[in-house]
């Protein structure tokens, strides 16, 4: 018995419908996540300072009108992701963490925390981050943040009751051209304080 040969409109048809499948899959892949091109990392903090600004290149674009986020361009400042600690572990709300001691010289900063689905964690306090003009600083004006389940004392910001969360630290009207000149050590350090169960 031999085999039926395979009409050749059915293989392009069969091409093109996986060809589709592919490029869409791939597509939807890649708009779910970060910008794939154009990122920079400082110790634990991942920026795109493409990503407001008339360069941004398609993938930035397209993610940006996915979310309906409205990133800060060029001028404005520069918005740092954090996704782990200094250590290189993923930022786990089971663990206590602190953020400090400084940022760099920035007109107005804020630190906000988000949860595995991008949303504000909220809180008994009514408050999932903290401004610059809210921060309580030691008297030499350096600071500490603590991300906890549980109340702390000083500047504390409550973290979701499970899973992994993001940080992110936006600094507005800063030195240089969109912070190009920002080294690791200019930022603020993620340090793993304690995990519990």
């Amino acid at each position: 018995m031999t085999a039926r040969p395979v009409s050749p409109a059915l293989l392009i048809v069969y091409a093109l419908l996986l060809a589709l499948g592919l490029g869409i899959g791939s597509a939807y892949a890649v708009l779910k996540g970060n910008p794939p091109f154009g990122s920079r990392h400082l110790g634990p903090w991942q920026t795109w300072p493409k990503l407001g600004s008339a360069d941004a290149d398609p993938y930035m674009r397209a993610i940006v009108a996915r979310r309906g986020d409205i990133p800060l361009a060029t001028g404005e400042g520069l918005a740092l992701t954090a996704l782990e600690d200094k250590d290189g572990r993923k930022l786990d709300s089971a663990c206590t963490y602190r953020i400090g001691p400084s940022t760099p010289a920035a007109r107005w900063w804020t630190l906000t925390v988000y949860d595995e689905a991008g949303q504000l964690t909220p809180s008994e306090l009514g408050r999932s981050g903290f401004t610059s003009s809210e921060i309580v600083r030691r008297g030499d004006s350096t600071f500490a943040v603590v991300l906890s389940r549980t109340l702390s004392p000083g500047n504390w910001l409550p973290l979701p009751a499970s899973g992994p969360f993001t940080v992110i630290l936006r600094l507005y009207d800063i030195p240089g051209a969109a912070g190009l000149n920002l080294n690791a050590e200019d930022l603020p350090t993620i340090e793993r304080v304690e995990c519990g169960a």
